[in-house]
């Protein structure tokens, strides 16, 4: 039984209880918001569906009712790693949490259970397949059961973003287990997905309560990639030493992206699905336990990260719904302190999601679409980002400015005369009848030469090379805009693109719209970012000093950092400098059994501290009153910058693939990949020394029949003309495509 259960809690109901155990083992004060609603239907046997973000403290809303009601509480979670990161927490605060998974032994397991039958055991953790099975439920008939909580609860439901078979057998805990209330917890569910989780799992009359969607801590762009190597660095120069993950929709973009992070002296792993177990559960833990920077992953990675202090998420590439990408971004700044999120997008990622549906199951294959539009309206939008993602999940966004994305933020560059230039962008769909996508019909304003409009005579439209003097991106991102803003519609298989009775309207001048002009914004933070708040009145040398501490605290216990104490404990630590156990008492999430085994420990850290700096003890921060501390910025690896300068050196001087990998003793794999960097950093427009003459002049004219970017059809088209006599591989044309690209870019 927990150190807590069964103490002398105060007698004026059980929601009293909950607030007194929230205090003496978690240091809270009070529950956030929507925490105690959902905390009263558990302890009162309610069964519930409760939808809070990521962050929003869904974890408590089942881990206090446990310690409040008689009996054990069962916590159904979908990841072994979950499971053990929240026992391991728990544990550490002086609850008796236990979990039976596969990796343990039988030994374990029986003094598991033999905990169970006598009663020390509060809260139980298990993956709905070990709980499913006839074995488990038997045993668990045998003893006092308070309630069940379904983690990840939207994997229920097959309208849900991540539907998962097994975890429908688990509307049998309503039958097996008739005197427990069961409460199903997600960060994610539209109301047709809430409907179908109360209705999968049998619950009685649920109460449902859902939280707002809001993030306000974090900060959100949505930036046209362009070099994403480049705007990844970027974002992580600003965060060095702290975490953060990178996501990527292929595997393949995975492990480029991680070695090329690797080769800036990042400290970076991958992880997907096609990672051995072993491999992906090591990188998976070196993330968590702070022994690497950045994780770099396809979706494969996030629902069971219990990491609080992720600073910032990154997507390369645009996720495949909103619901994914506010789930995936919500990985930052779960600690609530302030935290950004980068979005990298292309008019190309559609399409590849596309593919990508096309070689699954089809069965869902127009939702899923729908799905994929609404995230690129999403992207390419001039709306608030926090209130597009907040009035898509069906609530109201009542902030003016939210001061914390993009458009807030003033960092888009608005057209003078919107109104104008999208009657080009219209009429040109209308003179070519509505029957093409965007990938044309930006050709065809912006002067292409392309075979196929040569053929069909559009380059004869009076709106062909209309906007020539523009670039193509910036041709396709307002064509995007016109989508998001409702002027312009994607239908049919292949995306053609049509006018809304909102865009004739806007031929005729009528109505308003929006425009941007794409910005080389690299993601920084402006000075009116949360950001800068989050770090108001810290000491940075003191939060550095207390961070190591907690670092080596964890490793010597085997446990994630922030098991010991979150990074929004120590920035309060290092901005009130405490002089006492009672003043370290004071800081929020420190609670009773923290204080006791830590308190004395992180006391000395700040004494040893303050007295070599002359500093003061038990500040009042008042905010806003005092500038933030800078962080000198952590030197890159030596080794990593070192090598790829080198290689760089040696592509300058004229040298060949072969003898650079030989020069520096690297293979060719490794320093092609070293050359995509090179080519893309430099601008370099020659691909003479890397792919001979008589290549590359094959390759360039068959350039044209890609409309997406894509290699393939590249390949392909030189694979069919019978005129040509010899191979081309792909990496021939990834280089000449490349370097084309720069010349084209350059107006060379």
């Amino acid at each position: 039984m927990s150190d807590y259960k069964g103490t002398e809690l105060e007698k004026n109901g059980s929601i009293g209880r909950a607030r007194q155990v929230l205090g003496r083992v978690w240091g809270f004060d009070e529950f956030r918001p929507l925490q105690e609603e959902a905390v009263t239907d558990v302890i009162e046997g309610r069964d519930s569906v409760v939808v809070l973000p990521t962050g929003g403290g869904k974890s408590l809303c089942y881990q206090v009712p446990a310690l409040v009601r008689e009996g054990m509480a069962v916590v159904v979670s979908p990841l072994i790693s979950l499971m053990k990161d929240q026992v391991d927490s728990l544990v550490s605060n002086g609850v008796a949490a236990a979990l039976v998974n596969s990796t343990q032994s039988e030994e374990q397991k029986r003094d598991t259970a033999a905990r169970i039958r006598k009663g020390e055991i509060d809260l139980l953790y298990l993956a709905p397949e070990r709980l499913l099975t006839n074995r488990t439920l038997d045993f668990l008939t045998t003893v006092p059961i308070s309630f069940f909580a379904i983690d990840e609860a939207h994997c229920v439901s097959n309208w849900g973003h991540d539907f998962r078979p097994e975890y429908r057998g688990l509307r049998a805990l309503k039958q097996r287990f008739p005197d427990a209330s069961v409460h199903a917890f997600t960060a994610t569910a539209s109301e047709r997905v809430r409907d179908d989780i109360a209705e999968q799992l049998n619950l009685e009359s649920p109460s449902v309560l859902v939280g707002s969607f809001d993030r306000p801590n974090l900060t959100y762009r949505m930036i046209r990639r362009d070099n994403a190597l480049r705007q990844i660095m970027n974002v992580i120069d600003q965060h060095r030493g702290e975490s953060g993950v990178v996501y990527c929709i292929t595997r393949k973009e995975v492990e480029q992206t991680a070695a090329a992070l690797a080769a800036e002296g990042i400290s970076a792993l991958p992880y997907h699905a096609g990672l051995d177990d072993q491999t992906r559960q090591d990188n998976q833990d070196a993330f968590i336990r702070e022994k690497v920077d950045v994780i770099v992953a396809t979706v494969a990675f996030g629902m069971g990260i219990d990491k609080s202090n992720v600073r910032f998420v990154i997507h390369a590439g645009m996720p495949k719904s909103i619901e994914h990408y506010q789930q995936e971004s919500g990985r930052a700044g779960r600690d609530g302190l302030a935290s950004q999120c980068i979005l990298l997008y292309s008019g190309g990622d559609l399409m590849t999601w596309k593919r990508i549906l096309e070689m699954g199951d089809r069965s869902n294959f127009d939702e899923a679409m729908q799905n994929i539009n609404a995230m690129s309206d999403l992207c390419t939008g001039v709306k608030c980002r926090h209130a597009a993602i907040v009035n898509y999940f069906g609530q109201e966004f009542d902030v003016e400015n939210c001061n914390a994305c993009d458009v807030c933020l003033g960092e888009l560059d608005t057209v003078e005369d919107p109104i104008t230039l999208s009657q080009k962008i219209l009429s040109c769909v209308v003179r070519l009848k509505e029957r093409y996508g965007v990938a044309y019909t930006v050709k065809v304003l912006t002067g292409s030469r392309d075979a196929k409009i040569m053929e069909a005579g559009h380059d004869q439209l009076s709106t062909y090379n209309l906007l020539g003097d523009e670039s193509a991106s910036s041709v396709r991102t307002w064509v995007e805009q016109l989508v998001s803003q409702g002027f312009l519609e994607r239908y049919g298989e292949y995306n053609v693109l049509r006018l809304t009775s909102e865009g004739r309207d806007l031929l005729q001048r009528k109505g308003t719209v929006t425009l941007t002009r794409s910005t080389k914004s690299s993601g920084g933070r402006s000075s009116r970012s949360p950001v800068a708040e989050s770090w108001e009145g810290v000491d940075r040398g003191l939060f550095d000093r207390l961070r190591a501490c907690r670092s080596e605290l964890a490793a010597q216990r085997k446990v994630p950092a922030y098991v010991i104490f979150g990074d929004a404990v120590l920035r309060d630590l290092a901005r009130t400098r405490p002089a006492s156990q009672a003043g370290l008492a004071r800081i929020k999430g420190i609670g009773e059994r923290k204080l006791a085994e830590f308190g004395e420990l992180f006391l000395n850290e700040m004494d040893a501290y303050c007295q070599e700096n002359s500093l003061s003890r038990d500040v009042t921060v008042v905010v806003g009153a005092s500038a933030p501390m800078s962080k000198p910025p952590r030197p890159k690896s030596v080794k990593g910058a070192a090598a790829l300068k080198e290689v760089f050196a040696l592509f300058e001087q004229g040298k060949t693939i072969a003898e650079v990998a030989e020069s520096v003793g690297r293979a060719v794999s490794t320093v092609r990949g070293y050359l995509n960097s090179y080519i893309a950093e430099t601008g370099s427009t020659d691909a003479s020394v890397w792919v001979s003459p008589e290549k590359i002049t094959v390759i360039e004219s068959a350039i044209s029949a890609s409309e997406d970017g894509r290699l393939k059809p590249i390949h392909e088209a030189i694979a069919s003309d019978d005129s040509v006599s010899f191979d081309v591989s792909y990496e021939e044309i990834r280089i000449v495509v490349a370097c084309h690209s720069n010349r084209v870019t350059s107006g060379a």
